[in-house]
């Protein structure tokens, strides 16, 4: 999925049998979900425009466009043609033009994505899902539940800016999470909950002068311009990384406005 996952635990014997299953748990996924992979289930089904899909796909693509609805498609798995084009833009240092970034747009739209059942429909041709989003958080929950039914309860599972949290260490309260790119050096105390972080402190490129984040907005298929951090403690991590993407989008105002019917979520904005 484009990114390392690493794993940390206390256990009395030695973990790397349970270590092993919850890494290839994430490769079993990582086949599934990622779009860097030209054979993975998602690609397949951008291919073919139509398919039963696996209910890791599935639950995936169902939370997406639960959120997708939810935030007036501040989030959206749709935006994958876009994401490409400013993907290459960031490597070539080179803005894509008008009428590339019109052609990919046209190819969006999370309203284009029909679910019935397990089936998967995409209502456009030439659609690309792109599920960086939501799909490292989904991996990292699923990881987790592998160590624990190994036993290893007192877990940590860290993919990128994603952490799914499990029992307190040996004595400990919980694990101690450093919340934020702007507060170095401040520490939470968390157990059994998730946290993504998402912002454009590591992943930007800088065009003509302006300073280009790789969050994309869905509504207007440029990628973000303003500063923004945002760090979000929720009960999986699934749900966390979702809504840092989504939040990143929306913004401070809007963002807080979202939370507020949300019960076991909270959010910091840097």
């Amino acid at each position: 999925m484009g990114t390392l996952f690493r794993i940390a635990a206390y256990a009395a014997d030695d973990p790397a049998r349970v270590f092993r299953a919850a890494f290839n748990r994430v490769a079993e996924l990582d086949a599934k979900l990622s779009d860097y992979k030209p054979d993975s289930e998602l690609n397949r089904l951008c291919r073919t425009g139509r398919a039963e899909v696996s209910r890791d796909l599935l639950t995936v693509l169902t939370v997406a466009q639960d959120l997708a609805r939810e935030t007036d498609g501040a989030f959206d798995v749709t935006e994958g043609p876009v994401i490409r084009l400013w993907r290459e833009a960031r490597r070539t240092r080179r803005l894509p033009t008008p009428a590339a970034l019109m052609e990919a747009a046209d190819r969006t739209g999370y309203r284009n994505l029909a679910i019935h059942g397990n089936t998967a429909t995409l209502l456009v041709r030439g659609m690309q899902l792109d599920l960086g989003g939501i799909a490292k958080g989904y991996a990292a929950d699923e990881a987790m539940r592998v160590l624990n039914r190994g036993g290893l309860t007192q877990s940590l599972v860290a993919a990128s800016g994603d952490l799914v949290i499990g029992e307190a260490p040996p004595g400990e309260a919980g694990w101690k999470v450093g919340m934020g790119q702007a507060q170095i050096g401040e520490t939470f105390i968390l157990g059994n909950c998730a946290v993504s972080t998402s912002g454009d402190t590591e992943q930007f490129a800088e065009i003509d002068g302006a300073r280009y984040s790789h969050i994309i907005d869905p509504h207007t298929h440029r990628p973000l311009t303003d500063r923004i951090g945002v760090t979000v403690i929720a009960a999986t991590g699934t749900e966390a990384d979702g809504l840092a993407t989504a939040l990143s989008v929306l913004g401070v105002e809007r963002g807080e406005r979202l939370l507020v019917g949300k019960r076991g979520v909270t959010a910091r904005f840097t």
